[in-house]
């Protein structure tokens, strides 16, 4: 497959948090319309993984690019900027903004000028923040909260989202609510990278699954194969 066909291409990735060494060497590649999995244990670097391909965290070394442009010494801005939204564990909203005030300060047109998810979009895939259009983020509930941070990130119209744990802590009600919003934006073509604990959903919501343990890749294929390798629940502990 040729580089301009990957959204991410990731090579031989090391990363640091001050003299602790997290990630050991990671490949990792994300096609174009591609949902993938990133499956492992609390702890074993998961969302540091996620974090250096943002640009996030300084110490590291590596190759990354970006449809096919060099981005391994990028900052974070300049990684959104090429097309990749990030919905983060601590949904980020602004407290003092409205929901809609959230939602348009963050909406521009895809590279080819295109706005699939405008605000009306959102509005209908998301009927609980309609009701609070006009409602602080402060004073949405967690749930909302995280339907607002996802739907901020689709108005950006990125080609790749990357949710990291969406539905942690969420009610049930709001968890499938979630999980019926990530297979809308899967069957768009919207590529996605998806943490979650539930790793039963995470499979069944992907084509590709990569599993981490102590900061290395062990495990990674087809979704629907990795659900049946029997080494899968020895690496997630389950």
């Amino acid at each position: 497959m040729s580089s301009s066909e990957h959204i991410i291409d990731a090579r031989e990735i090391h990363a640091w948090y001050g003299s602790s060494h997290i990630l050991h060497g990671i490949d990792l590649q994300i096609n174009r319309g591609e949902t993938v999995g990133l499956l492992g244990r609390n702890g074993m670097g998961k969302s540091t993984l996620i974090r250096t391909l943002l640009g996030h965290v300084k110490q590291r070394t590596g190759h990354i690019s970006f449809f096919g442009k060099d981005m391994s010494k990028a900052r974070p801005h300049e990684v959104a900027r090429s097309g990749v939204a990030y919905v983060p564990e601590g949904r980020g909203v602004f407290p003092n903004l409205s929901v809609r005030e959230n939602l348009v300060m963050a909406a521009r047109p895809n590279k080819r000028g295109e706005q699939e998810w405008s605000y009306e979009r959102i509005m209908q895939t998301f009927p609980r923040l309609k009701e609070r259009e006009t409602n602080l983020g402060g004073q949405l509930s967690g749930g909302e909260q995280q339907m607002l941070s996802i739907g901020r990130a689709l108005m950006t119209h990125p080609e790749l989202v990357i949710l990291d744990e969406a539905t942690e802590g969420l009610a049930p009600m709001i968890v499938n609510e979630i999980w019926r919003v990530v297979g809308e934006i899967r069957s768009s073509g919207m590529a996605t990278l998806i943490v979650d604990r539930n790793y039963h959903k995470v499979l069944a919501n992907s084509d590709r699954a990569v599993v981490m343990q102590k900061g290395q890749l062990v495990l990674q294929g087809e979704a629907d194969k990795i659900t049946n390798d029997p080494e899968l629940t020895g690496y997630l502990g389950v």
